[in-house]
């Protein structure tokens, strides 16, 4: 087994310090093959004017609006190289949306249109984008706490301080794995790992194997390991779109409908079906976009309910069945994890207070990739354009005004 399955102990410890720590906002010193994007760091502090943190699609994003606008920053990130965040994930996974709508501003996707990329692929693309556009990104730089500092805003990394009158945290809200309080009573003998931490039926043991969570994580990694074990898929359902995505009409129209229509344009904060969708993911998350629970059938995937507790070290169905399984997957999603931010910009749960990405308890601090940051799109990389076209739009005009009461 991999290092990075869950102990099998019951320690008490909180059952999220039972994952492998990871860092969804990594990205490698060799990333730009040459160019002058990366940037040495200092050992004292640092003056920039804006400050982004997390090189993923949203800061990548931001950074180009940023350069386009003229304005002076740095985007720091804590991985050895561009695209971890997608090279770390299971090793069949694609985007759910076709070539056509993968590209970022400025850079269409660099594959036939109505075909959908591997995890690898857009890990690529995100490195080129950076080396395309010669984006000051600084890599192995991992930021362990911001904070006030005078009129701007202290980044405290393992590389150095900075100091920066605006900060974007691009991170997005996915950084720490949530796992249910029980997962610690389980029996020993069951191995245990979050989502994150998997990566092909290979390192899964022989035996039964049950997900729990029926997102599209829970769906697409059942659908992956049925080929070699027998798979209990435990959890509500979330609703799925009701057509083949990869079929012809879905390549051709519908999914264009669907994404560029309904997740852009349709379903935002502004209208009053977004509203309404938004409150309905909160409870139950997105509905199932690439695998339909027919296909999960004839896989040979077997449905239960949400799982309850335990009961002699096994899971336990809402219908009371004890589910006798070798391991466990915890599909369980994510909390925030933005408890190095010392600044009072989180609300309940620890997600961000904000408007559009702008925070609405402080000047000077903007968040994106932010699930339903302003529509369904927004964790997208076809939705993250949008709105670092319009937090670089604030940032450059809070720039003008600063530059007028100085001058």
């Amino acid at each position: 087994m991999q290092s990075d399955t869950l102990p099998r102990s019951r320690s008490g410890r909180d059952p999220a310090d039972l994952v492998e720590a990871g860092n969804l906002i990594r990205t490698g010193a060799d990333a730009f093959d040459g160019t002058d994007t990366t940037v040495s760091a200092s050992s004292g502090p640092e003056r920039v004017p804006v400050a982004v943190i997390g090189a993923g699609q949203a800061g990548l994003s931001v950074s180009y609006h940023l350069k386009q606008h003229r304005i002076e920053h740095v985007v720091l990130d804590a991985a050895e190289r561009i695209g971890d965040v997608w090279r770390n994930r299971w090793d069949s996974l694609k985007l759910f949306t076709p070539a056509k709508f993968d590209g970022l501003d400025g850079y269409p996707f660099p594959a036939h249109r109505d075909t959908f990329p591997t995890k690898d692929q857009m890990a690529d693309y995100l490195e080129a984008y950076a080396a395309k556009f010669r984006l000051p990104v600084r890599v192995a730089t991992p930021v362990v706490r911001l904070s006030r500092s005078g009129a701007g805003y202290r980044i405290e990394t393992t590389q150095g301080t900075i100091e920066a009158g605006s900060v974007v945290v691009a991170a997005a809200g996915y950084q720490a794995p949530r796992i249910p309080d029980f997962a610690t009573g389980l029996d020993d003998e069951i191995v245990q790992l979050h989502s994150r931490a998997y990566r092909n039926p290979s390192q899964i043991p022989d035996g039964p194997v049950l997900l729990v969570g029926a997102g599209n994580s829970g769906a697409e990694i059942a659908m992956d390991l049925a080929k070699t074990h027998e798979v209990w898929l435990a959890g509500r359902p979330v609703g799925h779109i009701p057509f083949d995505i990869a079929g012809f009409m879905g390549r051709k129209l519908l999914v264009r409908v669907v994404v560029r229509g309904m997740f852009h344009h349709l379903l935002t904060m502004r209208t009053p079906p977004g509203r309404k969708f938004r409150a309905k993911m909160q409870n139950r998350g997105m509905p199932l976009i690439r695998t339909r629970p027919g296909q999960l059938e004839r896989a040979g995937v077997k449905r239960i309910g949400r799982i309850t507790g335990l009961q002699g070290g096994l899971p336990v169905a809402e219908d009371g069945k004890r589910i006798d399984c070798r391991t466990v997957v915890w599909c369980t999603g994510y909390h925030p994890g933005f408890d190095w931010i010392d600044l009072p910009v989180l609300g309940s749960g620890g997600h961000p207070r904000h408007r559009f990405g702008k925070a609405t308890d402080i000047d000077g601090v903007y968040f994106m990739g932010l699930h339903f940051q302003y529509a369904v799109s927004s964790t997208m990389v076809s939705g993250v354009g949008r709105d670092a076209r319009r937090i670089a739009g604030w940032i450059a005009a809070d720039q003008r005004v600063r530059s007028s009461a100085s001058g």
